[in-house]
């Protein structure tokens, strides 16, 4: 029997099983034939936040950040170039504060940026401030993701 994960289509949100030995090297939905690993970060909001983290098996890192802070301007390509180096194990994915005030009161969002490591639907580790992408790569595997 083949160990399968689930993952959430950034695209369409609907929720596809992917062969863990196949899950790094991409492959598209099920149901809008969309790449699951699109080149880009993917975006969420109040309404897509609780299904990319509480439904997929692969580790979501979020970025609570909002388009006036300029710590988070400096770490947006910082967070893209560890969102390439991580396809495959770790879904990056942003929030806008500003958009997605709920979201953000709900996780105690005090300062930006803050990252938000979610595993399962549960939050496994936090850390405000901003990080270049050796930091955030050091962080993920302090956490014990390689």
């Amino acid at each position: 029997m083949t160990d399968t994960r689930h993952i959430v289509c950034p695209h369409c949100h609907k929720l596809n099983r992917v062969p863990a030995e196949k899950l790094s090297s991409g492959g598209n939905c099920g149901a809008c034939k969309q790449p699951l690993w699109p080149d880009r970060i993917l975006e969420l909001t109040d309404q897509t936040f609780a299904t990319h983290t509480g439904r997929s098996d692969v580790p979501v890192l979020v970025d609570f950040w909002a388009s006036w802070c300029g710590p988070c301007k400096m770490m947006a390509p910082q967070f893209e170039q560890a969102a390439r180096d991580w396809r495959g194990k770790v879904r990056f994915a942003k929030l806008n504060t500003e958009q997605a005030q709920g979201t953000a009161g709900q996780y105690g969002i005090r300062s930006i940026p803050t990252l938000i490591l979610f595993q399962n639907g549960r939050e496994v580790a936090r850390q405000s401030g901003a990080m270049n992408q050796a930091q955030i790569s050091q962080w993920l595997q302090s956490k014990g993701f390689r």
